[in-house]
């Protein structure tokens, strides 16, 4: 990289204050080694200048999602340095809206990934050293597990250290808000507007680190009967009374990840067997050595968890990724005799129709109600429209929402949440976020109770098409390397928009960025065709990529119709996504 004399050395006095200050003597000793390149050979020096550039090419932004990126030292980087000043941005705002009149509290959990204690304990040393009472649960746990605690306790603010399902470079940090600052719907839920940029406004990046005081010792350790308390109100969601049968072999996978024991517990708990670990990725590691992505979406993920259920003639796949916040499943499809990972939409649509029965059936009162109250279901925008045409049929509410559970959770009087992304809220009254324990508990409910019935999970799904019509949809995700390259796409959607997809004219295109009585503003393409196709494109609020969203609705005139429907649907899915590559000219 090609720096001008001036600016080499503005870079390098950055690196070395930095470093200097840097409380972590392993990402002290990377800047030292990387400005040590600086006087090497030609190309040496050139990748160090590079390197530098790129961690100290601005900060971190803080926003909805917390903080997320590859861990290393910079202000670009994850690293303890950044979580302090984070923490102490975060503990401002709390004594901040405190005024004086309460005595903030916090809880902090962390997952198996690099540096997620030490992220924990620098955030708790912060905290109490700011006077904010401090709990840290007691050991590595799922993310769930954190989000249940905040609400349990009555804390003011809860931190989850983990990047769930990225990549093992990386790490994160999620907040949640509840306890006296947070009333209301979002009461113990992730942050949104304005409370994204009012912490953000209280990071201080050029404040000297030796100017935030860390306590060495005061905050406290979370008894682990809160843990147990957590697996018992998930483990009383499944109905012995209203739903029996228990006969289902289970390959789990914990994807190298924090949530095997706990989802294992709750499923042996509610009297499932055999649950049958993967034994590769069932204990926690930082390496992910037997997956490319820990993401259970990603091609290949599975495998290990597919090959056990064929060995042992499994009935169902649960997968959780890494912080155990999101499920999936798998399950051998009866028409091709293949084992095959159901979508989150298709996911999101059975837990809705599961649920709607224990409503109606009056087996399962719905925990955390009143009699009175309606019933309301609610997914984000890019997820089927499906599930709101199950709720319509059974007299409940629905509402749509922005992309992530920030928003869904915060919706008035939920009762059952999930975006396609396979993220599922079954008990908004214990969680409000998605839990990938609790719905997979669920999926296992459902699942047997199928099996019972000599049915399956793809037989439930053809009985949905046929009462609502064959949803089917599908995704285009448009990785870059460069961040300018998202918004130069979505300018010139915006200046060329499409006529038509898979030959249906468009009847209707909204520009999210401009916000409604009903979502607010966020940047994103909505297309509704003639036929009532349905095109989505939007940048990721996580990663950088473009991702484009689509589904068709085919009636079905009776369960013999059912293959010809699924082969139109997935001819005009291709039709649809090769109109949209064309449309983003790739």
């Amino acid at each position: 990289m090609s720096l001008t004399p001036t600016a080499l050395h503005d870079l390098a006095s950055a690196a070395r204050t930095w470093a200097r200050e840097d409380p972590d003597p392993e990402t002290a000793r990377e800047l030292r080694d990387l400005l040590a390149g600086l006087d090497g050979g030609e190309a040496e020096a050139a990748d160090a200048a590079g390197e530098l550039a790129d961690r100290f090419s601005g900060t971190l932004e803080f926003g909805t999602a917390g903080l997320r990126a590859a861990l290393g030292a910079g202000p670009m980087r994850m690293n303890r340095a950044v979580v302090r000043r984070t923490a102490d941005g975060l503990a401002h705002f709390l004594l901040d809206a405190s005024a004086g009149r309460w005595q903030p509290s916090a809880v902090i959990g962390y997952d198996g990934r690099r540096k997620s204690l030490d992220f924990a304990e620098e955030t708790a040393a912060v905290f109490t050293a700011a006077g904010i009472e401090t709990l840290v649960l007691p050991c590595m746990l799922p993310t769930p597990v954190l989000a249940y605690a905040v609400r349990a306790l009555g804390a003011d603010a809860g931190v989850m250290v983990t990047a769930s399902h990225n990549p093992a470079a990386d790490n994160g940090y999620k907040v949640y808000l509840g306890g006296h600052t947070v009333k209301g719907p979002g009461q113990g839920a992730q942050i949104v507007a304005p409370y994204d940029a009012e912490i953000a406004a209280r990071i201080d990046y050029g404040k000297p680190l030796s100017s935030i005081d860390v306590a060495p010792e005061g905050w406290a350790e979370v008894s682990e009967s809160l843990v147990a308390d957590y697996i018992n109100a998930v483990t009383r969601l499944a109905s012995l009374k209203g739903y029996p049968s228990r006969d289902l072999a289970i390959v789990h996978t914990a994807m190298h990840g924090v949530g095997g024991e706990t989802m294992v517990s709750v499923l042996r708990d509610a009297g499932f067997g055999p649950v049958i670990p993967v034994a590769e990725q069932s204990r926690p590691d930082p390496d992910f050595p037997t997956v490319a992505f820990p993401n259970p979406e990603e091609a290949g993920a599975l495998d290990l968890a597919l090959a056990l259920a064929r060995e042992r003639d499994a009935d169902i796949v649960l997968a959780n990724d890494p912080d155990a916040d999101r499920a999936a499943v798998a399950a051998k499809d009866p028409a091709t005799g293949e084992w095959r990972m159901l979508r989150g939409d298709e996911v999101g649509a059975l837990l809705g129709a599961h649920l709607t029965r224990r409503i109606k059936s009056g087996h399962v009162k719905f925990r955390g109600k009143a009699a009175n109250e309606p019933v309301v279901f609610a997914n984000s925008i890019v997820s089927s429209r499906l599930l709101a045409r199950i709720a319509d049929a059974a007299g409940f509410r629905h509402e749509e929402t922005l992309t992530g559970f920030k928003w869904i959770s915060r919706v008035p009087g939920l009762t059952f949440g999930y975006e396609e992304a396979l993220g599922y809220c079954v008990a908004p009254h214990l969680v409000r976020d998605k839990d990938g324990i609790s719905a997979g508990l669920l999926i296992a409910e459902l699942a047997a109770t199928l099996k019972a019935e000599g049915r399956t999970l793809f037989d439930e799904l053809d009985a949905l098409a046929l009462a609502h019509g064959l949803h089917a949809s599908d995704q285009l995700s448009v990785r870059v390397d460069n961040l300018a390259l998202l918004g130069e796409m979505m300018a010139t959607l915006r200046q060329q928009p499409p006529a038509a997809f898979a030959g249906s004219p468009v009847r209707s295109a909204v520009d999210l960025a401009e916000g409604s009585a009903a979502l607010p503003p966020t940047d994103g393409l909505l297309y509704l065709t003639e036929d009532d196709t349905r095109v989505i494109i939007r940048p990721s609020g996580t990663e950088p990529k473009l991702k484009c969203y689509l589904e068709v609705i085919r009636p079905v005139s009776g369960a013999d119709a059912l293959p010809a429907a699924r082969d139109a649907a997935r001819q005009q899915l291709d039709a649809v996504l090769a109109d949209v590559r064309a449309a983003l000219g790739i």
